[in-house]
């Protein structure tokens, strides 16, 4: 082979490697075109962390859930015993200020003082719902009810026996005034026929009555 056909020889290689560089080029190019465009279109990843921190996951299952202040108390947790759920709101010190229940027997709300003593319970049972609230004693002081009969309120004095019952019923209202003896003492009703009042003695007997 002569001198010039070997020259010949490389320039035609040459030219294929220049060929194959120029789309090697292309190819990279496009390659990061469309890593370019997709980064665009999606988002960088710190967005799209971000974008995905938004979104909460359909379904979450576990026992229990406590939730801690920015200093690491709990201050909330939800759990559930073997009577049914439970969900508690405690305070700084970690004591329970509000308890939500829900057993066979109904759901129900108790509401605690800085002390851990009940003030309130909120409760639905199969009479119906019911309000009761206590003392710094614990002794039930008021209750309110809706049955089937119609809404009562009680207040009762320091020994738990009512004082004043206010009723409304089919029939009509009432308000009764009892003594420490469970002996009603006066009451005033009303009814569809008309209203009425009697007052009574220390033994029950009514010394006045009208109409």
């Amino acid at each position: 082979m002569t001198t010039e056909e070997r020259l010949e020889n490389l320039e035609r290689e040459l030219a294929r490697t220049d060929r194959r560089n120029r789309w090697l080029v292309a190819a990279v190019l496009f390659g990061a075109g469309v890593v370019l465009l997709a980064a665009a279109w999606i988002g960088t990843p710190e967005k799209v962390l971000a974008e995905n921190a938004d979104k909460a996951p359909t379904i979450i299952r576990a026992n229990k859930f406590i939730l801690e202040d920015e200093t690491g108390k709990p201050r909330a947790w939800l759990g559930v015993s073997k009577n049914g759920p439970i969900l508690s709101l405690l305070d700084e010190i970690g004591k329970p200020r509000a308890v939500l229940t829900a057993t066979k027997d109904g759901p129900r709300l108790d509401l605690f003082d800085e002390n851990g003593k009940a003030c309130a319970v909120l409760a639905v049972v199969k009479d119906g719902p019911g309000l009761e609230m206590y003392d710094e004693n614990g002794k039930v002081r008021a209750a309110l009810g809706v049955y089937k009969s119609g809404p009562k309120l009680g207040l009762l004095d320091e020994t738990g026996k009512p004082r004043a019952v206010l009723a409304v019923v089919k029939e009509g209202a009432g308000l009764s005034l009892l003594d420490a003896n469970d002996r009603a003492r006066a009451a005033l009703c009303v009814d569809k026929d008309a209203p009425g009042l009697f007052l009574a003695d220390e033994n029950g007997k009514t010394f006045w009555k009208a109409p």
